[in-house]
């Protein structure tokens, strides 16, 4: 393949120069030929480059970098240059998208990435043994990451972080669920939350793969949006003690919703007959002092301004269980206009009781009032 101004451009992403074919950054959806390059994931990329950032400056063992489906390279040429990484190895089934890595390896002078042409799990097989395997695993695949979460967290040594994109947005939130059902092991209900199930969903499924091959997963980061869904875990070699699967339960009639360990079938306020999603992720989503390392990192880079924002709302977020609410569906409820954000939040912490913005929604707030609670307080 030659690598010719007519078809290819030279872009910056973070510090780090790529070689990237013209179409993908005219076309509306980014041709996969000669090689695949999505410009509109580099906030994905950021976020990735802040939580990989802040997970190395705290991590002891061998930095190792193993990404299962590179494309062209940005994200792990990105890490291979803008942090402090051992070795990168960049794996892709596209001869094409290889070469132009190697061709953006070169523009920025960097030696410390391998290339590797494999099927992702016989790529991350050869990465499976003890003392062979990543400190960072990462897999960016189209549509579900479920099919290789077994062969991921085989190849993520004790210690290490495992992140995974999902971009089956429809099955994840409602619109298929019995695809969810096989490929996930769970139903998702369709709410106004359905992202927050959607996250809890892969991490459930995550939890169930990792409990039998006896690891142990604890959630870092998580990171919604309209186009993708990612997590970010920490894996450990040892069996997971904890009840950490359940169920989420929503009641339609008043709205109340809840993180439960069991199938609870009636609403606790209004006696309603309960939508019940799961089995999913009930426990923790963000670990605070990860995120506050996040935040750190972001004066050592070059990221969106939207990053701290966002990690801010995180941080805010990470003490507080359960999931969240919008005002859009309060006011629905309470047949009223809504009210602002910081006025809902102010009001329900001068009540007494934990409230945040959230992440998952620029109109929606995490706390542990509960919805006639919530309606109450807003009404006065």
């Amino acid at each position: 393949m030659q690598i010719t101004k007519e078809f290819f451009e030279e872009i910056t992403e973070g510090k780090t120069k790529l070689q990237v074919p013209k179409k993908s950054l005219t076309d509306t959806v980014p041709p996969k030929e000669p090689a695949f390059f999505n410009p509109k994931a580099k906030l994905n990329r950021d976020f990735s480059i802040l939580a990989y950032g802040a997970f190395l400056k705290k991590f002891e063992g061998p930095k190792i970098f193993l990404e299962g489906l590179s494309g062209i390279g940005p994200r792990g040429l990105r890490v291979a240059n803008e942090l402090a990484v051992e070795k990168v190895v960049i794996n892709d089934l596209n001869p094409s998208a290889l070469e132009l890595a190697k061709f953006s390896a070169n523009l920025n002078g960097l030696n410390n990435i391998e290339y590797s042409e494999k099927e992702i799990c016989r790529f991350f097989s050869n990465y499976s043994k003890k003392g062979n395997r990543g400190s960072i695993v990462d897999m960016d695949p189209f549509g579900s990451p479920a099919q290789f979460f077994d062969c991921g967290l085989r190849a993520t040594m004790h210690g290490g972080i495992f992140s995974c994109t999902a971009t089956d947005l429809q099955v994840l939130n409602g619109l298929f669920p019995n695809a969810c059902k096989r490929k996930y092991g769970g139903v998702p209900i369709r709410t106004e939350y359905g992202n927050e199930i959607a996250i809890r969903l892969i991490l459930g499924c995550l939890r169930s793969v990792s409990g039998r091959l006896g690891l142990e997963i604890i959630p870092l980061y998580v990171e919604s949006n309209m186009h993708y869904y990612r997590t970010y875990v920490r894996v450990y070699n040892r069996p997971d003690q904890n009840e950490n699967l359940g169920y989420v339960t929503h009641c339609k009639n008043c709205g109340h919703r809840k993180l439960e360990k069991e199938r609870i079938e009636i609403c606790e306020i209004c006696e309603s007959q309960n939508n019940v999603g799961g089995p999913l992720w009930i426990d923790k989503i963000f670990d605070k002092e990860f995120v506050e390392q996040m935040i750190l990192k972001i004066p050592e880079l070059n990221v969106d301004k939207k990053c701290e924002k966002s990690l801010r709302k995180c941080l805010s977020e990470s003490q507080i269980s359960g999931v969240y609410y919008t005002l859009d569906e309060i006011a629905s409820k309470m047949k009223a206009s809504p009210p602002k954000l910081e006025n809902a939040i102010t009001k329900l912490q001068s009540n007494g009781f934990i409230a945040s913005p959230t992440s998952f929604s620029p109109t929606g707030f995490r706390t542990d009032a509960n919805i006639k609670e919530i309606i109450k307080i807003f009404s006065d």
